[in-house]
């Protein structure tokens, strides 16, 4: 769907009808109670609102790696960590060496992202030869990798920052951690929370969807507490169905309680953050990441002046850096890690499968295109900075997959 999308938005930015493209982006859509009312252009509610979305998914990953993941075990998290940090150095490096100028410079977090969901759907084209430690290993690097990128647009990304804000994001919060003491446990209560601490976010001036990967961190990793085990609870509640003269009557009134109960032990069979996860992930996947890639990676090659060479180096420094920066920090730091005795490689992942990780590492797309919106305010510079990360993604992609078939036919 992604790669569909991103196709599409190509396209259709280099077609007759181009203008009808960025019209669309650009149309203003505003939301408004009595006389307050917000406009902004589409693209901004896909950038800042709908990706909130994406990174509440990417906070609740990394709760749960955390809780019970890859990342819960201190001596199986630090050689993904060292993996990772050695992932966004060697890229960062890379840019900024061709990239020195103060106006090109600012763009040397673009290449150090890697895109969860390309990476591991190309793993997946590879099949079940693979072993499962280096789907692992790649997964757990690629969430590390995202706590960094949002560490990065924290810090580095974010404008001056009102004190205003913080104060009615930290109202927000308090709100969620009240209802999660009271132990409200339905999901949609917590929008209108979730929504404050985004407003106070986009107060201070940080980027509102890091309020996704707050409310993701928050989410609980256990059930609420019940008197009964919720698979009792629905089998109780359904043998007492069984024989209740209500259901042949379809009394509602009568059947209330029982529904209730159902209702309430289905929803806690799953900890919050695997069944909000769950719930949103198919809307993440097949809605909010393909309309991302639509509406941003639409770069019309006419609009592109490579012939300056700031256009150029930005485009060849994201590219290279994808490509050949990112497998060369990861292969690199895992092993000066093994050689030193430090960590060991995960049974079953041989120096092929580190390299297969490295190369699919390099699938920047989704987060190396946002970071990239946020790193360039040069339109120029932003369609070469796109354009570079588009091609740099596509190599890597195709080099992780011809590695990937050449790694499975020797095992």
């Amino acid at each position: 769907m992604l790669l569909v999308a991103a196709i599409v938005a190509l396209v259709w930015a280099n077609s007759p009808l181009a203008q009808s493209y960025h019209d669309l982006w650009h149309l203003p859509l505003s939301i408004g109670l009595g006389s307050f009312v917000y406009a902004q252009s589409l693209h901004f509610w896909v950038n800042d609102a709908l990706m909130t979305v994406f990174f509440l998914v990417v906070g609740m990953e990394i709760r749960r790696e955390i809780h019970e993941g890859a990342l819960s075990k201190l001596n199986q998290a630090v050689l993904p960590i060292a993996a990772a940090i050695g992932g966004v150095i060697a890229p960062a490096l890379i840019y900024v060496a061709l990239n020195g100028d103060p106006t090109r410079v600012h763009g040397w977090a673009v290449p150090t992202a890697t895109d969860i969901a390309f990476a591991v759907g190309v793993l997946a084209l590879l099949g079940r030869s693979i072993p499962s430690n280096v789907r692992v290993f790649l997964l757990a690097l690629a969430i590390i990798d995202d706590v960094i990128a949002v560490l990065i647009i924290a810090f580095f990304y974010s404008g001056g920052l009102d004190l205003n804000g913080f104060a009615i994001a930290g109202s927000g919060i308090i709100m969620v951690i009240a209802l999660q003491r009271i132990g409200v446990g339905s999901a949609y209560v917590y929008v209108v929370p979730g929504a404050v601490v985004w407003i106070g976010l986009l107060v201070t001036g940080a980027h509102p969807t890091l309020a996704g990967v707050v409310l993701g961190l928050m989410t609980p990793v256990a059930s609420i507490p019940m008197r009964e085990q919720p698979i009792d609870v629905l089998s109780r509640v359904a043998a007492e169905l069984r024989g209740h003269d209500a259901v042949s009557a379809k009394d509602a009134r009568r059947l209330a309680h029982p529904r209730r109960q159902l209702r309430f032990a289905n929803r806690e069979m799953l900890p919050p953050v695997v069944r909000v996860q769950t719930a949103l992930h198919p809307w993440v996947a097949y809605g909010i990441m393909p309309i991302f890639a639509l509406a941003n990676a639409g770069v019309s090659l006419d609009g592109i002046d490579l012939g300056t060479g700031s256009a150029q180096l930005v485009m060849i420094g994201i590219g290279v850096a994808l490509v050949a920066g990112k497998p060369l920090g990861i292969i690199v730091v895992t092993w000066l890690m093994v050689w030193l005795g430090w960590c060991r490689l995960p049974p079953g992942v041989t120096w092929g499968g580190v390299t297969l990780i490295g190369l699919l590492a390099g699938i920047g797309f989704t987060m190396s295109i946002f970071i990239a919106m946020l790193a360039f305010a040069d339109e120029n510079l932003l369609a070469a900075a796109k354009l570079g990360v588009l091609l740099g993604s596509s190599v890597a992609a195709m080099l992780g997959l011809g590695w990937g078939v050449a790694y499975v036919q020797r095992r």
